[in-house]
């Protein structure tokens, strides 16, 4: 067994970056920790994966085509099972406007790029089962 699963429960986790590298190794990452990972490289494929997985943990890129991850965290806002997902931005942009726009749109954390994999570990690892 994986010594870093056994810390913390497992959640359905939705990762989505225009970046498959990016998007791929958050994944492996996430899910060696003992976490269900589906991954989306567009906006629009993120709101149909999270539409159809209702995940508990939410990590968006902000810049992707099709959609942007505030327009996808927006959305996931509307459905009744979004109010309670943790929803992390993850982007390159460090700029106080684009922080402003994501608390507004109700992101739970914005980190910006490049992440320390432990940091994105420990806030799924903070998260309470009710």
């Amino acid at each position: 067994m994986n010594t870093l699963a056994a810390h913390h429960p497992s959640y359905r986790v939705l990762v989505a970056d225009d970046n498959p590298n990016i998007a791929d190794s958050l994944a492996q990452l996430l899910e060696s920790t003992g976490n269900e990972v589906w991954t989306a490289y567009d906006g629009q494929q993120a709101i149909e994966a999270a539409d159809r997985i209702h995940p508990d943990v939410v990590v968006l890129d902000l810049d992707m085509p099709r959609l942007n991850g505030y327009e996808v965290c927006r959305h996931i806002r509307q459905q009744p099972w979004g109010a309670k997902a943790l929803v992390v931005a993850q982007t390159g942009w460090d700029r106080d406007i684009d922080k402003r726009r994501a608390q507004a749109v109700a992101f739970d954390h914005y980190l910006v790029k490049p992440v320390s994999p432990e940091l994105v570990i420990q806030l799924v690892s903070s998260l309470v089962t009710t």
